[in-house]
């Protein structure tokens, strides 16, 4: 299984970084999703997840394109960036604040592009109309934020509500492929986003009950955040990793 666990899908993904910095009003966007256009990340996909299910099935992902980028029996499945920047014109104010703080935002924001867009920094979801991907970037409680979209799921195999319950129930089926919270998270190498114990996620930020507002609130927070995302990414390539190496 050759993996790269340190490749920048941006660098295959044609046109990303052409006239970055002047899409988006100044904020950053880049001229192509490395999510629908890396061949190297669709590769990966393919290879990692192609394996015994926690349910005892074996998953064998077939590589296409467009809304079959990676399928399997009745399951379409796109890939989805775990981390964000929340580089978006609602947080704008938010974000000249930040660049305020740092020598050099734009070097420091492409770095952390590059660092996010390996293989850590990515997962697959069931694609679909209104499916996870789209709904947790949409919804207002959960902002993109992956540590509350793991909490959601977490609640979902516990059977209780969340802010995305009615999204995850539409792919129940795709859960139940992993048995429990357990076997999702170990499945995904996951497991630097939760307690040892597999009961509790570990929050990037504070807001847990979904009762604040998600987005960090200051330059602090907002580095802490960044951190923590980054931590994740390092470790779960490590984890990767170590999984590739015994092939």
């Amino acid at each position: 299984m050759n993996i790269d666990v340190n490749f920048d899908f941006t660098t295959d993904s044609q046109n990303y970084w052409d006239d970055f910095w002047n899409r988006n009003n100044g904020l950053g966007l880049g001229g192509s999703d490395p999510d629908a256009v890396s061949k190297t990340l669709q590769l990966y996909h393919s290879l990692l997840w192609s394996r015994q299910l926690p349910n005892g099935e074996m998953m064998n992902l077939s590589v296409g394109s467009g809304s079959n980028y990676l399928t399997w029996k009745n399951f379409r499945f796109g890939s989805d960036s775990i981390t964000a920047s929340f580089r978006y014109n609602r947080y704008k104010t938010q974000i000249e604040e930040i660049k305020r703080c740092v020598p050099n935002y734009r070097q420091f924001m492409e770095d952390f592009i590059r660092k996010s867009y390996t293989i850590g920094g990515t997962i697959i979801f069931p694609k679909r109309m209104g499916g996870i991907n789209q709904t947790r970037g949409c919804n207002i409680k959960i902002q993109d934020r992956w540590d509350l979209t793991l909490e959601c799921i977490r609640r979902f195999y516990n059977g209780e509500e969340s802010p995305l319950t009615e999204c995850l129930k539409q792919d129940a089926d795709f859960f139940a492929l992993f048995v429990d919270f357990q076997g999702y998270i170990n499945f995904f190498f996951l497991q630097d986003c939760v307690t040892p114990d597999y009961k509790r996620v570990s929050f990037w930020l504070d807001n847990e009950d979904f009762n604040d507002e998600p987005l960090p609130k200051n330059p602090q927070d907002y580095f802490n955040f960044i951190d923590r995302e980054l931590d994740f990414v390092s470790n779960r390539n490590k984890r990767i990793k170590s999984f590739v190496d015994l092939y």
